[in-house]
């Protein structure tokens, strides 16, 4: 018996070893300076490194070459650009064969509803497929104005604003808001485009440990008095993770520092509340207890972009001088009616959002009793299943999708290699068997991984 178990402790230690020496290459990748020069490269006779004039040899580049090696090394097919030939909801067709899908946001099921696209249609017919201009110029549109309508009454705030990127939009509106005198606070976890929002604002950036409203107290007290503006900035739920911050406390610590306060609905809206009305219904805090809510279009509202809401001093300055709103192009029609109408959908079904939270509960009390560490998770439509290694991660992931279930690994150095995971993006329209079958494949499938 103990000779039958080592040729699985040899491919565990084989698997580890490509790894720790993937982590290595990938480590040195970032290396990027004139005393160490990328393997195969060199220096010209003026003393520039090849480096610094070749894509090729671009760290980000070497980086993307490695984790590819690395993968074929283990064997290990890409999940990465899945082609999916239809509409991409609780289940999708890639390669000719259906899959129950867990690697989407389309949390309300509303990406293919039919209202939603024929009010696309409709948009199309009216106003074309583009606006051709920056909306303070020509590109100015009916719809436009109500959608920011249906978002201000939607959250109970004077006004909103909406962008045609939801990364830019964070990245400009704290760019903008924000400079070198001031002070930016955020969760440790925040997204990409916060932190490029943040670089890009020159303020001073200092993060707090996850959801730890006490350590945030702590370092505004030392820190405070030393800038002019300061900006907490927390997520309404959080996408790697799935679980969400004691807002009311964040709120009490803004008013006590004169802070402002931004919170990142991208994945809460649509989700969280009674009523699908994000982390402000859900804790019942009114709408301007928090300066700067932000959310995206592309999750529960079917489209793709951005939005602000908040007092109708703040949506007015950026709408006119937010430069990733006013030199860029206006929000194309048939988007701006396609989350128009989702969010009528939302408002008009909000079964839908309570089937969604209770296919959640459902999805995390049976991992839990299936052994899968879930993290912080609190089963609100994002749930992580924490593998602990990226080739795990990356094995489990091609696992399942042999039995017909899509799921997204997270990956070093995505995350940390301790926190690799796959991540589950719970629809609506996921039936409880999907869950059920899911859930069981995970379970045996980690057994053997």
């Amino acid at each position: 018996m103990a000779r039958k178990g080592l040729p699985g402790l040899s491919a565990q230690i084989k698997d580890r070893l490509i790894q720790q020496a993937l982590e290595r290459r990938l480590r040195q990748a970032t290396q990027d300076s004139d005393l160490k020069l990328p393997t195969g490269a060199t220096r010209e006779a003026d003393g520039t490194p090849e480096q610094h004039w070749r894509f090729d040899l671009h760290p980000g580049y070497q980086q993307v070459r490695i984790i590819s090696e690395g993968a074929a090394r283990l064997d290990i097919e890409s999940p990465f650009f899945m082609l999916h030939e239809g509409i991409a909801g609780a289940r999708t067709r890639i390669g000719g064969r259906e899959f129950i899908n867990f690697a989407s946001y389309n949390y309300l099921g509303l990406a293919g509803h039919d209202e939603v696209c024929q009010a696309a249609k409709q948009a199309i017919d009216r106003f074309g497929t583009s606006v051709s201009a920056s909306r303070l110029v020509a590109g100015e549109r009916p719809i436009h104005r109500e959608l920011e309508e249906a978002i201000a009454t939607a959250y109970g705030s004077q006004g909103a604003l909406t962008f045609v990127s939801g990364h830019a939009t964070n990245v400009t509106t704290i760019g903008y808001l924000f400079g070198p005198r001031d002070l930016i606070v955020h969760d440790e976890l925040v997204h990409n485009s916060i932190l490029q929002g943040i670089s890009l604002s020159g303020a001073r950036r200092l993060p707090f440990p996850h959801n730890d409203w006490a350590a945030l107290d702590a370092l505004l007290a030392e820190q405070r008095t030393h800038f002019q503006r300061v900006l907490i900035v927390l997520e309404g739920l959080y996408s790697m993770d799935g679980d969400y911050p004691e807002l009311p406390r964040f709120i009490d610590i803004k008013r006590r520092y004169r802070a402002f306060l931004m919170v990142d609905e991208a994945h809460s809206f649509g989700v969280m509340g009674n009523n699908g009305l994000g982390i402000r219904e859900h804790f019942g805090v009114d709408s301007s207890d928090i300066d700067i809510w932000m959310g995206t279009l592309s999750k529960a509202l079917a489209g793709c972009g951005g939005y602000v809401a908040g007092e109708s001093a703040l949506v007015e300055h950026l709408r006119y001088l937010a430069p990733g709103f006013l030199y860029s192009v206006g929000m194309p029609p048939p988007v701006a009616a396609a989350s128009l109408a989702a969010l009528r959908c939302l408002r008009s079904e909000p079964q839908r959002v309570r089937t969604l939270q209770a296919r959640g509960q459902l999805f995390l009390r049976l991992a839990h009793a299936a052994g899968v560490d879930t993290g912080t998770s609190a089963g609100l439509a994002v749930i992580p299943a924490i593998t602990g290694g990226s080739v795990r991660a990356a094995r489990l992931a091609a696992a399942l999708f042999t039995r017909g279930i899509n799921v997204q690994p997270i990956v070093y150095p995505a995350v940390p290699e301790k926190a690799a995971r796959l991540r589950f993006f719970v629809s609506c329209e996921h039936t409880e068997d999907d869950i059920r079958d899911a859930v069981s494949a995970l379970g045996e499938e980690l057994q053997r991984v």
